[in-house]
């Protein structure tokens, strides 16, 4: 983000973190423009304009489809997972049993 800017408070969402990101000096300029414009910092508009990318994508059905193949995989590799982990402790690390502990017996 912009240089010599102010840290912002934790927000929200979280602390908040830098990210650099790699422009051309014409659309530096137009954002500085749009900046001055609406009379806020340059990492204020990247962060609105961030913030309304990713409310629009929560509703594009392209990324709601491939969030739907990812949730899925995801549970794929959570099921063989825990059938490993069956198979290796039996059935006591299920249903909220902790795995034998390791080390010194307690």
């Amino acid at each position: 983000m912009a240089e010599n800017e102010p840290e912002v408070p934790a927000s929200a969402l979280g602390p908040l973190r830098t990210l650099a990101v790699r422009i051309t000096d014409g659309l530096r300029a137009q954002l500085d423009v749009i900046a001055q414009l609406n009379d806020r910092s340059v990492t204020e508009e990247i962060r609105l304009a961030l913030e309304s990318w990713i409310e629009a994508s929560k509703s594009d059905p392209k990324v709601l489809q491939r969030a739907e193949t990812v949730r899925a995989e995801i549970e794929r590799e959570a099921k063989t997972k825990q059938s490993a982990i069956e198979a290796i402790f039996g059935g006591t690390a299920g249903a909220g049993a902790k795995a034998p502990a390791r080390g010194k017996p307690a």
